[in-house]
């Protein structure tokens, strides 16, 4: 019997961003909401990590499987964080290992923001 708590995922159902950035001019929140986002995958080693996470095979990750991106386990581990706050990723310990997954709708709603609304 195992006494590892799970890591509190950060949303399971993650709202779009913003609307098409051409129907109409974000609001305040959706500016914040979006360059939190878009911050976060700003830095080369978040955007390697989350595609490492999103392309991997059956949705997840584990950190065990991801961590070799050129810089040391606690600046991984400091990378990751940085994306769970962001809403990008949500997260769930198994044992000694944690394992990501791309929050649900990211990856659309993040393309929806540059799709054409028309």
């Amino acid at each position: 019997m195992s006494n590892a708590k799970a890591l509190p995922l950060i949303e399971t159902d993650v709202a779009p961003c913003c609307p098409p950035l051409d129907e109409r001019p974000l609001t305040s929140e959706e500016a914040e909401r979006a360059a939190a986002m878009f911050k976060a995958l700003g830095d080369p080693v978040r955007l390697r990590l989350f595609s490492q996470i999103a392309s991997h095979a059956g949705g997840e990750a584990c950190v065990c499987d991801i961590s070799d991106v050129g810089v040391s386990q606690p600046t991984v581990s400091h990378h990751l964080k940085k994306l769970r706050e962001a809403g990008l990723l949500t997260s769930e310990r198994r044992g000694t290992w944690v394992y990501y997954r791309v929050a649900p709708s990211v990856m659309a709603s993040m393309a929806r923001s540059f799709s054409a609304s028309g």
